[in-house]
């Protein structure tokens, strides 16, 4: 039996960057919370630890088996690819409620695909699918 051991002062810990989103995961168990401001709380703590966010870089680069992984990943093995890529996914209050999109951003950083290319070409993506829909004139992106 091998044992995988951590020093957890090397790591990460994105609960640090994520206590404003905490703070309003927990209070929309008590009252309605919108969802764009958790979208945009999410936003802020992934700018704040690898200055993109899951915005910046389209499904499609990533592989299909990079897809398949996501899709099956739970808390036990996102716990322990986090850790292997030098992130604690854990709060105060145990598993941070958003690990999945952490996940996805760490993988998109393993991958490589956190680039100011892939940023723009993403972002120009976004602005084409707003600019087609009906009764949109122009889409404004800030920072």
């Amino acid at each position: 039996m091998s044992s995988i051991a951590y020093n957890q002062f090397a790591l990460t810990r994105i609960a640090d960057f994520a206590r404003s989103l905490t703070r309003l995961h927990f209070n929309a168990r008590r009252y309605p919370v919108d969802d764009d401001q958790i979208d945009r709380e999410f936003n802020a703590v992934c700018l704040s630890v690898w200055g993109y966010t899951t915005d910046d870089v389209s499904d499609d680069l990533f592989a299909l088996e990079d897809h398949a992984w996501l899709d099956q990943l739970d808390e036990a093995h996102a716990r322990i690819f986090a850790a292997e890529q030098g992130y604690d996914l854990v709060g105060d209050d145990g598993m941070l409620t958003d690990w999945w999109g952490y996940c996805w951003m760490i993988l998109a950083e393993k991958r490589g695909l956190l680039t100011a290319e892939n940023r723009a070409a993403a972002r120009a993506e976004i602005e084409q699918k707003y600019l087609s829909a009906t009764n949109v004139v122009g889409v404004i992106i800030g920072r």
